[in-house]
């Protein structure tokens, strides 16, 4: 399978082009191309296809979309595919299948090929791989066009170094039509007015190379109000001096002996990408100014590796020498620059009176000894930019490599790669690289789960390998075994003097008090993302500054805006190891007041977005406890209650978990039960089912009778709904128990409400009008408006069980006048829906249809499943009834599939007994009437 986005976006197998679907799962598809092996949150794709403004069934769609995508593309390797982790997905992609991958190896390749003519081949190669604009077929997306910039920059670049071969290759014909082709799109790039009038003198033209710089020099200067630059006018010197058109102007005498690079890393593994971005980061600006790139990134993903091995690469670019410097960050006395600068200058062949005193001054002389000479600066493990700025060279022929934990954005001009962890693919090869690649072939599941298990970490990775290297006998499912548990994973993870906690730890050690405490509370979080409120409410306090200092000890991943616009972040599953360490640390006191803060937050911004959802009845939630966000925060959080419950859907059910582990009862079950109208609506009923075992065993633990005798009432709706009926009798008749004896009158009527829907659907309709005539009383006086009109809905179904025709319209059109008075929009759809089921039994079809579609249309927008499911199963009724067959039919198909994924056992018999009705009836021939206009009343 290919992937190709370097044109229109395209699947290919075998050569034959993959149907995508329409613009909406093209989207998707590219921004997952574009994020290969990174995590990309819903939040982004929604944000990708429908801008400032999506709909309300964004995330709905969204999931389809996803969903699709994924029956259209066939992986076959191990870890490939459409991944989904914690609302997040990530497109793993086979090694080299995917076009802008292979174009940034080929153009690598061809930059590290010492024959021109291979180089040459290898950038032919990747300009084929071209098709057009990338994702020219798809609309315009804001978060693309950085990246889209990136590319087309880089296909500009590697079509100059293509051209510029040409011209040394004494091929300059060849490339002069297509110079002044560019140079029509790209009028002010001087690179490509130097190559132009490098091949126009090597062509033998040399009056209209002339004549070419004093174009653009014109240009230049009447559009632009500048000169052109010192490497274009050094063009324009050589080419009037007669010298060889591609002569680099003169330098100074080589040094010798400044060789201070340490070896290479033998087996280094991956980072194409940015292997390839530092390399032209890093190319001679002759005449400019230096040019300056800084690798940051979180401790252990091979910042250092890297660097080293991208300074290798370009040593023949800096044949002048290399400078190496450890700036000594993360030990206990970073390196003083004036120190520094000394060892630099006593390589360069300066020694006792002439190394002159202080920092400035030696910053001086290094830079007029490196004047006019192309050298390397490598500067590892800097502290700041302030250590970074005097070790830094003047002149355009230098470069100056950094690393550094932090991402020095102080440092002015400097270009930056920020590194994470490896792709499955790459993660895989370094542990293959290092324990043997046979081993890891025998074992691909337990591989797997090694680089699982490190995070994707590239130091661990090593450390994994290395351990495996050094026990031949071992299979790997022994390391694997010993790094499964978690608590004792960093302890695995040490081979030698390398250790991953050793190097989290020198980290941490750079931190303010602030970062150090806020660091170890991240791991009482219920999961690895989450976002800046979290930590505000782990210090009780706004904790920006905090975030800041975590981010940029890259400690920290910044992931992207979540719900209502806050930031999230992401932990690696092996700083969490160490953060549950660094907060075992920390007393006891302070570290449950912490954590108590973060579910009090939780639980208050779950019932504020519950209170903007359609009320689920019977679900009981007590008052505010602990702590809260201001609540213009909570505002902007949960602006968008359905999003939000969405995203943290899987959050709030472990700290459901971890609230009751901790003996919090009152914060684990109001949690719990907070969720009830989201789940309600979405149809979650395991993540309703878990929540509430978890809270109950929790409550019960602690005696407390109110949250034991609420989340029985809702563990009762759940049983009903999965029609455990001797279940769901007993944990209503507890509730209903509990309740008035803690005289809780309206939490008794809810209960009784449920022991009637019970009587009803057992169909025992005289039982279920006592309990409900007994809960509506009791929610009237307790002034419960909405539990009114759930109760005449109930009572009216229960008398249209009976036959009672004239009753059930009076109670129906209570519920409705309520619902409406109310505002609720959802109460009055269910209404609607069952007067459909009383017009369509009394005869009366067209009023059935419209009352049933009035509230079809208002669940679809709410995006209530389940009772969307019975409006369809109560049109599909009643075209039955009036002879549309097929219509009938593939309504009840569509309320089919949405009763068995819900396991809604009765919505699911009945749509069954629709469709054989509507076989029946098709089998028998044509219906003998029309859908009559009136029916005949009760």
């Amino acid at each position: 399978m290919r992937f190709e986005l370097l044109g229109p976006v395209r699947v290919t197998v075998d050569g034959r082009p993959v149907s995508l679907g329409g613009t909406k799962q093209r989207m998707l598809l590219a921004h997952l191309l574009l994020n290969a092996g990174r995590q990309v949150t819903s939040g982004q794709l929604i944000d990708v296809l429908w801008g400032e403004d999506p709909p309300a069934s964004a995330a709905a769609n969204l999931q389809t979309y996803v969903w699709r995508l994924r029956q259209r593309l066939v992986f076959t390797g191990p870890g490939e595919g459409l991944l989904t982790r914690d609302g997040s997905y990530t497109l793993v992609l086979p090694e080299g299948a995917l076009d802008v991958d292979r174009f940034r190896e080929l153009r690598a390749s061809a930059g590290r090929e010492r024959d021109p003519e291979v180089a040459l081949a290898a950038l032919r190669a990747a300009d084929e791989l071209w098709r057009g604009d990338p994702l020219a077929d798809l609309p315009p997306v804001p978060a693309w066009e950085a990246e889209l910039g990136r590319l087309s920059e880089s296909r500009l670049a590697a079509t100059e170094e293509r051209l510029e071969l040409l011209v040394r290759l004494g091929r300059p014909a060849a490339a002069l039509d297509e110079l002044a082709l560019l140079l029509d799109e790209h009028p002010y790039r001087e690179r490509l007015w130097q190559q132009y009038l490098l091949a126009l003198a090597a062509a033998g033209r040399r009056a209209e190379a002339l004549a070419a710089y004093t174009t653009i020099r014109g240009r230049l200067a009447g559009d632009l109000g500048v000169e052109p630059g010192p490497a274009l006018r050094e063009v324009q010197a050589a080419i009037l001096r007669g010298d060889p058109p591609a002569a680099e102007p003169a330098r100074p005498g080589p040094l010798t002996g400044i060789r201070q690079l340490p070896a290479d890393i033998a087996d280094f593994t991956g980072r194409a990408e940015a292997v390839e971005t530092l390399l032209a980061a890093l190319a001679p600006r002759p005449g400019g100014v230096p040019p300056v790139a800084v690798v940051s990134g979180p401790p252990g993903t091979g910042k250092s590796a890297l660097a080293l091995h991208v300074a290798h690469l370009l040593r023949a670019t800096y044949p002048d020498g290399q400078l190496y410097a450890d700036l000594g960050a993360t030990g206990d006395r970073p390196a003083d620059p004036a120190a520094v600068l000394g060892d630099f200058l006593h390589a360069l062949g300066v020694f006792g009176a002439a190394l002159p005193a202080g920092a400035t001054a030696r910053a001086a002389q290094l830079r007029s000894r490196l004047a006019g000479r192309r050298v390397l600066v490598l500067l590892d493990d800097a502290v700041s930019a302030a250590q970074v700025r005097p070790l830094l060279p003047a002149d355009g022929g230098c470069a100056v490599l950094v690393t550094s934990r932090s991402r020095l954005p102080d440092l002015v001009g400097a270009h930056h790669v920020e590194l994470g962890v490896f792709a499955e693919a790459e993660a895989r090869r370094l542990l293959s690289a290092i324990a043997g690649e046979a081993r890891v072939a025998a074992e691909p599941r337990h591989a797997a789960d090694i680089v699982e298990f490190c995070g994707h970490l590239p130091l661990a990775i090593r450390i994994a390998g290395a351990r495996l290297a050094g026990r031949q006998a071992w299979p790997l499912g022994t390391l694997r075994d010993r790094l499964a548990g978690e608590s004792g994973r960093l302890g695995e993870l040490r081979v030698g003097d390398l250790a991953v906690r050793s190097s989290f730890e020198l980290s941490v050690r750079q931190l303010p008090p602030d970062g150090v405490l806020a660091f170890g509370r991240l791991a009482l979080l219920a999961g690895r993302e989450f976002p800046a409120w979290s930590v505000d409410a782990l210090l009780g306090r706004p904790a920006h500054d905090v975030l800041d200092v975590l981010v940029d000890a890259s400690l920290l991943a910044p992931t992207g805006p979540g719900p209502g616009g806050q930031p999230l972040y992401r932990l690696h599953d092996l700083i969490h190891c160490y953060a549950v360490e660094v907060a075992g640390a920390e007393p006891a006191a302070g570290r449950d007041a912490a954590f108590r803060r973060s579910v009090s937050a939780l639980l208050s911004l779950a019932k504020r977005a519950a209170q903007a959802l359609p009320p689920a009845f019977g679900a009981l939630c007590g008052e505010p406890v602990g702590w809260t966000l201001p609540p213009e925060t909570e505002r902007q959080v949960v602006a968008e209650p359905l999003g939000w419950f969405a995203g943290h859907r899987p959050v709030l059910g472990r700290t459901v978990e971890l609230a009751a582990d901790a003996g919090l009862a009152e914060l684990a079950w109001q949690l719990a039960a907070s969720t009830v109208p989201f789940h309600d609506l979405r149809g979650h009923y395991d993540d309703w089912r878990r929540g509430h075992l978890r809270a109950l065993d929790a409550v019960r633990a602690a005696g407390h009778r109110f949250g034991e005798a609420a989340l029985l009432r809702g563990l009762g709706q759940v049983h009903l709904y999965h029609d455990e009926y001797p279940e769901a009798a007993v944990a209503l008749t507890r509730s209903a128990e509990l309740f008035a004896g803690l005289g809780e009158r309206r939490g008794e009527a809810l209960a009784v409400a449920g022991l009637g829907t019970l009587a009803r659907v057992g169909d025992r309709p005289g039982e279920a009008l006592r309990h409900y005539r007994r809960a509506l009383d009791g929610l009237v006086a307790v002034g419960d408006r909405g539990g009114e009109a759930q109760m005449h809905n109930a009572l009216g179904s229960a008398h249209l069980q009976l036959g009672q025709w004239a009753e059930a319209a009076r109670r129906l059109a209570a519920a409705l006048r309520v619902a409406r008075e109310l505002g609720d929009s959802h109460r009055e759809a269910r209404v609607l829906t069952e007067l459909g089921t009383l017009h369509r039994l009394t005869g009366e079809l067209p009023e059935s249809l419209a009352g049933l579609r009035a509230a079809l249309a208002i669940l679809e927008d709410l995006h209530d499943e389940r009772c969307t499911a019975y409006a369809l199963l109560g049109i599909g009724q009643t075209l039955l009834a009036g002879g549309e067959l097929a219509h009938a039919r593939g309504l009840g198909e569509r309320a089919l599939r949405v009763f068995q994924e819900t396991a809604n056992r009765l919505g699911e018999a009945n749509a069954l007994a629709l469709l054989d009705q509507c076989r029946r009836a098709l089998a028998r021939g044509p219906w003998p009437s029309p859908m009559p206009a009136t029916g005949t009343g009760d």
